[in-house]
């Protein structure tokens, strides 16, 4: 079934700013919340569904890219939700500040994860950019890279909230048009984690975290693109008392190529010979991402002919096979000659077999050009 558009489940215009999105969320949020619609699947649904658009339309690049390109921008692991995976942990964690709370004072941290009852606090997620040279994307890499996250201050302990009593929620009793209304929510001392800070050592913040260095081995697949969020969970900052560490989220960066240039999964290069080359044919070197290859020229090339190296591009992300290494051949017309390589030339201006003559299989660039995506 095809997805709904993100404005219309939102119910707003596209150009509606960044507060009227957060409203418009809270609101159907609020209606669809699983507190006021227990056992009721398809509220469940709904909810999950305004969720997977605020995530995007909350974020300033994911909108961008949505706008451009609708939900397209965010398959094969582009971004966003990916397609229904979400559950109630990802949306209390990362949109907690809409349902209130903060947890140990709002610290360094967001919301909230698991369903009712109390609710684990999640450390808040950290990005970095990691950049890519082409032969590292074709055949993948591991980085090992230094982070600064927040853990857990040794020494620190935690105490059972005296507001809630550890279950992490509060109960609420109002009077309304249509009689007394009891609702629950996280409560706002522990933030719906049950426990507060008891005692700290000097070095930790009030959350009872402290910074420290680590090594993060980063398993990057071949054919990632430019652009491209990886995860890696469990490596952001770490939450208070029992709570579930953040997540690292990794920016691919890719590097220009000295000589080659991507297309998707296929890759270009310009291979230039000479003009005795051309007439006479001949065999060159050239770059590809698993090395150097040789590849034969034929005698009579024309200027603008296309060799395929079949699998020599860039493997598939979903690991559907790998690209083409596509060689536009160019032949270089010299700028300068002396007087004797001119009079040589001279003599050769009306041999007929310097005359143009293409024939049928020669095909224009437009032929060329369709043929390469074909």
């Amino acid at each position: 079934m095809a997805k709904r558009d993100y404005y219309e489940i939102l119910g707003i215009s596209k150009g509606a700013n960044a507060a009227e999105i957060k409203k418009a969320y809270r609101k159907k949020a609020i209606e669809f919340h699983p507190d006021k619609n227990p056992d009721n699947k398809e509220a469940e649904a709904k909810f999950k569904e305004a969720a997977e658009a605020y995530e995007v339309l909350s974020d300033e690049n994911k909108k961008a890219r949505y706008d451009q390109y609708g939900h397209q921008a965010f398959e094969n692991g582009g971004g966003g939700f990916g397609g229904g995976g979400m559950n109630m942990d990802d949306i209390f964690s990362q949109f907690g500040d809409i349902f209130g709370g903060g947890g140990f004072g709002g610290g360094g941290f967001s919301g909230f994860g698991g369903g009712g009852g109390q609710r684990r606090v999640k450390g808040s997620n950290l990005r970095i950019r990691v950049k890519l040279t082409l032969e590292e994307i074709a055949n993948g890499v591991e980085k090992k890279i230094k982070v600064r996250r927040k853990i857990q201050a040794p020494g620190t302990t935690y105490k059972t909230c005296s507001t809630c009593h550890g279950s992490g929620q509060v109960t609420r009793i109002a009077n309304t048009i249509l009689g007394r209304m009891q609702t629950s929510a996280p409560c706002n001392v522990c933030g719906g984690a049950g426990e507060i800070i008891d005692k700290k050592p000097a070095d930790a913040d009030l959350q009872g975290l402290k910074l420290s260095e680590e090594t993060v081995s980063i398993k990057i697949p071949a054919g990632v693109v430019d652009g491209m969020q990886l995860k890696v969970a469990g490596k952001g900052n770490e939450a208070p008392g029992n709570g579930i560490s953040g997540d690292l989220l990794v920016a691919i960066e890719e590097e220009a190529h000295e000589k080659l240039q991507r297309e998707g999964d296929n890759l270009h290069y310009d291979l230039y010979v000479s003009f005795p080359d051309a007439v006479l044919g001949t065999s060159q070197e050239i770059d590809t991402v698993t090395g150097k290859v040789r590849i034969k020229v034929e005698a009579g090339v024309q200027s603008g002919k296309i060799l395929r190296l079949r699998g020599k591009g860039i493997p598939s992300i979903n690991g559907y096979g790998k690209g083409d290494l596509l060689v536009h051949v160019n032949v270089w017309t010299p700028k300068t000659l002396n007087k004797q390589q001119k009079e040589f030339f001279e003599t050769m201006k009306d041999d007929e077999h310097f005359s143009p003559k293409p024939e049928s299989s020669d095909k224009s660039f437009f032929e060329k050009v369709k043929d390469m995506f074909s």
